[in-house]
């Protein structure tokens, strides 16, 4: 059970205990990849946590961009929360359908617009599930909130600030892909992009920081895994991932143990493999 914490990490059993306060919002941010064969939307309206609302990843994004769901304009993101009831002086617990896996996303986007009061629930829905806490198919009341944000700038890099960090190495670049696709022996899930990594960055797959239930590992473990990716947290970090959603669960485990030097790469490999002129590095 993690040490509850309402700004990064919450127990399925806080949650429940709060699950009727009046300014608690709980959003399901469920995604999965093209190929998981799963329709979040779909899910959620079969059954979620009572009076949970459905954030769309990919439609709550900077469509103005080619690249996969791009964290949205401020003015965009204030006028979804609002139609979704969600606003200033709400505590949120963002949950997803593979225990944690796109929630800490949520998170991530929250923190970037400035607002703090934000968990990602430990273990997700299946925990929820397995546990017999209540769930329902019905879609939640919802009252317009309003909702203030302002911009963290520092939380987010692109791909210009990446390559320098990458060149310079004043910065530590962790990748939260798997080993296979990280040394490049995989092809890539979307098509068109090369197989490798980010020279200079380290490998720290999402699930080294996860127990085998699907919860997060408590400070010691996350310390220990960072540790073992070679990982110099004297520096600031820039996570990266295939297209910025699970790089999200280092940003959280960062947070966790107290590191808040902390940013991620947006475009992520979506958009470093995608060029021809941005070197690759195997192995």
């Amino acid at each position: 059970m993690p040490n509850d914490d309402p700004q990064t990490l919450v127990s399925t059993d806080w949650l429940a205990a709060h699950l009727n306060d009046p300014d608690l919002r709980v959003l399901d941010a469920s995604w999965y990849l093209p190929g998981a064969g799963r329709d979040a939307r779909a899910e959620y309206d079969a059954a979620h946590i009572p009076g949970a609302r459905f954030f769309d990843i990919d439609e709550i994004s900077d469509h103005r961009s080619d690249l996969p769901h791009m964290a949205p304009e401020p003015e965009k993101f204030i006028s979804r929360m609002r139609a979704m009831g969600v606003g200033d002086g709400h505590q949120v617990v963002v949950y997803d359908g593979m225990g944690l896996f796109s929630a800490a996303r949520v998170w991530w986007l929250f923190r970037l617009m400035g607002k703090r009061d934000v968990a990602v629930l430990d273990g997700g829905f299946p925990k929820w599930q397995v546990e017999g806490h209540p769930v329902e198919d019905l879609p939640p009341m919802v009252r317009d909130r309003h909702m203030t944000v302002q911009r963290q700038a520092g939380l987010v890099k692109d791909v210009t600030q990446v390559a320098a960090a990458a060149k310079l190495g004043d910065r530590e670049i962790l990748d939260a892909r798997a080993a296979d696709r990280f040394r490049g022996e995989v092809a890539e899930p979307r098509p068109g992009l090369r197989a490798g990594h980010i020279p200079g960055s380290l490998n720290l797959p999402f699930t080294a920081l996860l127990d085998p239930d699907g919860t997060m590992k408590d400070s010691e473990g996350l310390k220990a895994a960072f540790e073992a990716a070679g990982a110099d947290l004297s520096k600031p970090v820039i996570t990266t991932c295939g297209s910025g959603v699970t790089a999200a669960i280092l940003n959280l485990a960062l947070e966790r143990i107290g590191h808040r030097d902390h940013s991620l790469y947006d475009g992520s490999w979506a958009e470093w493999g995608m060029y021809g002129d941005l070197k690759v590095a195997t192995g």
